[in-house]
């Protein structure tokens, strides 16, 4: 296997991957091997424009995937850093999946900001303003 870096690819189905890569030429079919690799798209917005990412694979746990040399159109290494830290940060807090319920709605988790019950938070509330309110 070659060295692993940074690369973009464009497919022949029309995608466009960055992803860590490694070549494996040990067969006649050479392979591209890619670690988590993902879909980064510009979105322009009234606020400006945001760099959207997303895993290439959606519904599997996998973060290694093969290609054939074949399904490639180009390859280019990337070497800008910021492009890198996006997929570096993306990668760190992907691993935390949403648990979504049979119904389809999500579930609320402590990372989605759910600290306490609405009772708890009010009581919290009027605590905190009761407290103004006498200083």
């Amino acid at each position: 296997m070659e060295e692993e870096f940074y690369c973009l690819l464009k497919l022949v189905s029309g995608e466009e991957i960055f992803s860590i890569v490694s070549i494996d030429y040990n067969d006649d079919d050479p392979v591209v091997v890619l670690q988590n690799p993902v879909v980064m798209k510009f979105i322009n917005s009234p606020s400006g424009i945001h760099l959207k990412v997303k895993p290439w694979v959606e519904l599997v746990d996998e973060d290694i995937f093969a290609v054939k040399m074949d399904k490639i159109i180009t390859m280019t290494e990337v070497k800008d850093i910021k492009l890198i830290d996006v997929y570096h940060n993306y990668n760190k807090t992907s691993n935390n999946y949403t648990e979504v319920a049979t119904n389809g709605e999500v579930k609320l988790s402590t990372d989605m900001g759910y600290i306490s019950s609405v009772e708890e938070s009010r009581k919290k509330l009027e605590d905190i303003f009761k407290d103004v309110k006498d200083s």
